[in-house]
């Protein structure tokens, strides 16, 4: 089990539904775009409890929730059930730096809310951005979050190396528009909006990018 990993796995289990039951505004602003694709499956990496998860599955969508904590998951489950959502939501113990155990072609979109930068090296990132596009359909949305380098963390905690610095156990891979911009080649980039969210404030770009249909 990675550093991270035995992190994530106590931070849930000491703080459950530590994020809350409200869904986030990527996640409202995500079902909206997913809706207009016409998606019904949908995949999210980096799900955690579930309060996204579960609002895109009130939302009508066929959810697959993925994270590497199996606490997290537990929850995920114990919450879908307990909102009658248990059909409509199912979960996958994953790490992202693996491939992603889903077909070729096998969703309608694929939602990540502060996913792409956790502690991962631009090169897991960009496999990982690759994966996406292999278990997307064609014209299929990808709408991800990530802390940009105009974060008040940006530059400050322990350095790890290739923008990655940590806080409080908490390690955050910091995003240049020039990582976001070469991320979406291939795609059409349909956004790339910088926004604020929580304490200190975070600053975070949200991206959209849909895949070619041919």
């Amino acid at each position: 089990m990675s550093d991270q990993h035995e992190h994530w796995q106590r931070t849930y289990r000491e703080h459950p539904g530590m994020y809350g039951e409200e869904p986030s505004a990527a996640a409202v602003y995500a079902a909206d775009a997913f809706r207009k694709s016409g998606a019904v499956d949908v995949l999210e990496l980096g799900s955690g409890h579930g309060r996204d998860a579960i609002y895109l599955a009130r939302r009508g969508f066929r959810v697959t929730a993925a994270d590497f904590s199996a606490i997290a998951l537990a929850q995920l489950r114990e919450r879908a059930e307990a909102a009658g959502l248990g059909d409509q939501v199912s979960t996958l113990e994953h790490d992202v730096r693996q491939p992603i155990p889903l077909p070729y072609r096998s969703v309608d979109a694929v939602y990540a809310h502060m996913l792409l930068c956790m502690n991962l090296s631009t090169q897991e990132i960009r496999d990982l951005v690759a994966e996406v596009r292999r278990v997307l359909k064609p014209g299929g949305v990808f709408v991800y979050t990530v802390r940009n380098t105009d974060d008040a963390h940006f530059g400050t905690g322990k350095a790890l190396g290739d923008y990655i610095y940590e806080h409080g156990g908490f390690a955050v891979h910091f995003f240049t528009a020039e990582l976001v911009d070469t991320l979406a080649l291939g795609w059409d980039l349909r956004e790339r909006y910088s926004f604020e969210e929580g304490e200190l404030p975070r600053r975070l770009w949200r991206v959209t990018q849909e895949l070619p249909r041919h």
